[in-house]
């Protein structure tokens, strides 16, 4: 249920790669590193038709690459390990990383995503195309990015970058779909990234 979550993270991830900067300011190209504090995916899936159950993945780490004057060329990567994967009960992250799913119990391994194909919908919206890595299973998955703003951090006084992105991931693609379809396949993730030029 929880292996929903990574999905995105994500992951998250691949929202740096869109191609334009909100509010008219121009991106500043180069490379910017996730600020974690600042960058995580929440995931939700149905439990049995009598509710949705929730998540989170704190702590993405990663890299965007930004090219303003080819956008097509912009790349994200971006990872967490699954210790950072929590669900509503400690109880359920416990089963989680149990024999029936991940089968990892002290959580360290790690889940990533590399972009493939950057495409451009308007001035702040793109899809991302990349390789999710999770539970030992490479699958390509789509983001829906929209860039939230651009431009210098006023603390760090760094060119900085925020981005969102959706996706869906099915537990069963990643070898996790235990008591599918009781408890939903489907896993719907958003993703919220914060990056700086370092």
């Amino acid at each position: 249920m929880k292996p929903t979550l990574i999905a995105l993270m994500m992951s998250a991830a691949a929202l740096v790669a869109a191609p334009a900067f909100a509010d008219g300011e121009k991106p500043v190209a180069g490379t910017y590193v996730f600020d974690p504090d600042h960058s995580a995916a929440a995931f939700e899936y149905e439990h049995m038709g009598f509710s949705n159950s929730f998540g989170l993945v704190r702590g993405i780490t990663g890299q965007i690459t930004l090219d303003p004057e080819d956008p097509s060329k912009s790349s994200v990567e971006a990872s967490f390990p699954l210790s950072s994967l929590l669900t509503v009960a400690a109880t359920l992250d416990g089963h989680a990383r149990g024999k029936d799913l991940f089968d990892n119990e002290d959580g360290t391994e790690v889940v990533t995503f590399k972009s493939k194909q950057v495409t451009v919908k308007d001035d702040d919206e793109a899809e991302v195309l990349g390789d999710l890595t999770l539970n030992g299973v490479t699958k390509e998955v789509t983001l829906d990015v929209d860039l939230k703003k651009a431009g210098m951090h006023p603390m760090l006084n760094k060119p900085t970058v925020g981005f969102e992105a959706e996706t869906e991931i099915k537990r069963s693609d990643f070898g996790l779909g235990l008591y599918a379809p009781a408890v939903g396949d489907e896993v719907e993730v958003k993703i919220s990234v914060e990056a700086s030029q370092q």
